[in-house]
């Protein structure tokens, strides 16, 4: 049985010591904070993005350096004979396309997975990939399984403040002024490539109760007949305390199904601010 190393990126929200405690290598996304160059987890913690994201730093997000990615691969494959590499998805980064292109010069070695998932929906991937290793698949085989797979995930996000949204262009400034006189709440979602708009909803209440209306649909119509395979997830921008509030609200509402829980990565905190509560649904091999 071939050996077999699982990489995946720091924007599925595992961390360097989650990654080693898995036995996988997690890539550290690239960060330009007033022009100077972090990694997440590795020289920039969570505590210290928001706190210069609260300061209106210059905050942009990159891709991890191809000579990185490269060097990574070459190392695991002085111990590994195929690597298999799950990178956030290729609709909200350019990351999985330029991973697919390095991959071509390893003569099917590195199979790069775009299955176009993200946070906790990106770790159930992981998750996934390390299951269906240990069953003795290849890599090709376990990159075909999980693209397979691509659809069978949603997120819905909710946001603290339209600052963010209005910086990036997502929403214009007359909306956004609009929006927080009215105590207006987006709804976001992810399913499949990008980021869209959902619902707008007044106040956080009625913010959670149509995400949780909207996975309460998801389960009953798109994975009809899937219910026993599927994960619930949540994910946050907000504190820790909030967060856990969220999840229990998840589990009151679905009490029969497993939860991942796990912080949003900080290229959609980035977009969205801090705040946000997620959650998602996705199905498990």
């Amino acid at each position: 049985m071939k050996k077999i190393a699982i990489v995946t990126d720091s924007n599925s929200g595992i961390t360097q010591k989650q990654g080693k405690e898995l036995g996988i290598s997690v890539v550290p996304m690239p960060f330009f904070i007033d022009g100077a160059l972090f990694l997440e987890d590795i020289t920039l913690t969570q505590e210290e993005f928001y706190q210069k994201l609260g300061e209106d730093s210059d905050i942009s997000t990159s891709q991890p350096a191809p000579g990185d990615i490269l060097d990574l691969w070459d190392q695991l494959l002085k111990e590994y004979d195929e690597v298999v590499h799950i990178p956030m998805s290729s609709g909200l980064s350019g990351s999985c396309e330029t991973a697919v292109t390095l991959s071509h010069e390893y003569e099917g070695k590195v199979q790069v997975v775009d299955n176009q998932r993200i946070s906790v929906t990106q770790v159930q991937s992981v998750l996934d990939a390390i299951k269906l290793r240990d069953e003795g698949k290849s890599a090709l085989e376990i990159k075909e399984i999980l693209e397979k797979e691509k659809k069978e995930a949603s997120i819905y996000i909710t946001v603290d403040t339209l600052k963010y949204l209005k910086k990036g262009g997502r929403i214009t400034p007359a909306a956004a002024a609009l929006g927080t006189v009215l105590n207006l709440k987006p709804v976001l979602q992810i399913q499949g490539e990008k980021l869209d708009a959902f619902s707008k909803v007044r106040g956080w209440k009625a913010a959670k109760r149509t995400m949780l209306k909207a996975i309460e649909t998801d389960l009953k119509e798109r994975f009809e007949g899937k219910e026993d395979q599927m994960v619930l997830g949540m994910a946050y921008t907000c504190s820790k305390e909030e967060a856990q509030e969220w999840k229990q609200e998840i589990k009151d509402k679905f009490p029969q199904y497993e939860i991942l829980e796990g912080p949003l990565s900080l290229s959609v905190a980035c977009h969205i601010g801090p705040g946000a509560m997620a959650v998602t649904c996705m199905k498990k091999l």
